[in-house]
C-alpha cells in the first residue's frame, strides 16, 4: 500500500470513530427505549458479524483463520463488545446519551493508567497535567445533582467507567495480540463472537426477545444505522488504527464523540446541557489533550533538530 493510499485510509478511519461512533449513544439511547439492551447489542453485532462473513465470501476473502487468533477475537469480542458496549447500553437506560458519551471521554486517561501500571510505561509531565484535569472533570460531571439523583443513574456512571476500563485494556490487548491479518474478517469474528456472548447474556438476564417488524420506525432506522455504520464500517475502522497508529491515538476520538452525542442528544432527544456539564467536558477535552500532546512535542522538537543540522549549502 503507498503512503497516499495509507494516509487517505486513515483519515477515513478517524472519521469513522469519531463522528459515526459519536451518533450510536444517540441511536442506543432511541432503541434502549424499546428494546432490552444485552438483545439489542447482541442483534447488531451477531448480526453485523455475519453480514462481514458474507461479505467476505462474496470477495474471496479467506475466512479460515488459527485457533490462538479464534480464540484472540473472542477475548476482544467480550471486552470490546459483549462487556463494553453491551453494558453501556444497559446503562443508557438510566443516563443521557450525550452524559454518557462525556464519561467515556475519560478513556485515553484510563488507557495511560493502564500502560503505566501494565506495562511500566512512564507518564511524562504533560501527561501528569492531563491526568490531574481528566480526573476534576469526571468529579464535575458525576456530582452533578439533578443528574445522579435519577434511579440507578449512580449505578449506570459506574458501570459505564468499567467499561471503559474493559475497552482499554482490550487496546492495549490487541495491539500485540495474533489476530486475523484482514481488518474486515477480525472485526468479522469479533462481533460474530461478542454477539453471541451477548445473546447469552440476555437469556441470563431472562429478557423478552421480540421480532424486528414489532418494533417502531425509529427503533427500525437506530438498529439498522447502527449495524451498517456503527458496527461494520466504524468497528472495522477501529481495528484498522489499533495495528497503524498508537492505542493512546485511537483513543482521541473521544475529543469529538462528546460533541457530538452532546449535540445529537439536545436536538432529538431534548438532553439537558448543564453549564456545570460544559465546563467538565472542558477540562475532560483539555486534559486529554494534555496526555496526547507530549508526542506531538516530540515529533516537533526532531523536526525542529534535523532543520538546526542543516547547513546553509544543502
Amino acid at each position: 500500500m503507498g503512503k497516499a493510499p495509507k494516509t487517505l485510509f486513515i483519515v477515513l478511519a478517524f472519521f469513522s470513530i469519531y463522528v459515526i461512533w459519536g451518533s450510536t449513544y444517540l441511536l442506543n439511547k432511541v432503541a434502549v427505549s424499546e428494546l432490552p439492551p444485552f438483545m439489542l447489542a447482541g442483534m447488531r453485532f451477531l448480526t453485523a458479524g455475519i453480514l462481514i462473513f458474507g461479505i467476505c465470501k462474496v470477495s474471496n476473502i479467506p475466512l479460515k483463520i488459527t485457533k490462538r487468533q479464534l480464540l484472540n477475537t473472542g477475548i476482544a469480542g467480550f471486552l470490546f463488545l459483549t462487556f463494553g458496549n453491551g453494558v453501556i447500553v444497559w446503562a443508557l437506560k438510566y443516563v443521557d446519551s450525550g452524559f454518557a458519551a462525556l464519561e467515556v471521554s475519560a478513556q485515553p486517561l484510563v488507557v495511560l493508567l493502564l500502560m503505566r501500571f501494565l506495562q511500566g510505561k512512564k507518564i511524562k509531565a504533560m501527561s501528569i497535567i492531563g491526568v490531574v484535569l481528566g480526573i476534576i472533570g469526571i468529579y464535575l460531571l458525576v456530582s452533578q445533582k439533578q443528574l445522579i439523583s435519577k434511579e440507578n443513574s449512580v449505578l449506570g456512571i459506574v458501570m459505564i467507567f468499567l467499561c471503559m476500563v474493559s475497552w482499554a485494556y482490550s487496546s492495549l490487548f490487541v495491539a500485540k495480540a495474533s489476530l486475523p491479518t484482514n481488518y474486515f474478517v477480525n472485526t468479522g469474528y469479533q462481533m460474530f463472537l461478542g454477539g453471541i456472548m451477548l445473546f447469552i447474556l440476555s437469556l441470563l438476564f431472562g429478557e423478552t426477545w421480540t421480532l424486528p417488524t414489532t418494533w417502531s420506525s425509529p427503533v427500525q432506522l437506530s438498529m439498522l444505522l447502527l449495524i451498517v455504520f456503527g458496527s461494520i464500517v466504524a468497528f472495522t475502522a477501529f481495528n484498522y488504527l489499533l495495528k497503524v497508529v498508537s492505542p493512546e491515538k485511537v483513543a482521541t476520538s473521544t475529543y469529538v464523540n462528546p460533541i457530538i452525542a452532546l449535540t445529537l442528544g439536545w436536538y432529538f432527544l431534548d438532553e439537558e446541557i448543564t453549564t456545570q456539564s460544559m465546563v467538565a467536558a472542558a477540562v475532560l477535552l483539555t486534559g486529554v489533550y494534555f496526555i496526547n500532546t507530549t508526542k506531538k512535542i516530540a515529533i516537533f522538537n526532531r523536526f525542529s533538530n534535523k532543520l538546526a543540522r542543516k547547513t546553509p549549502n544543502e
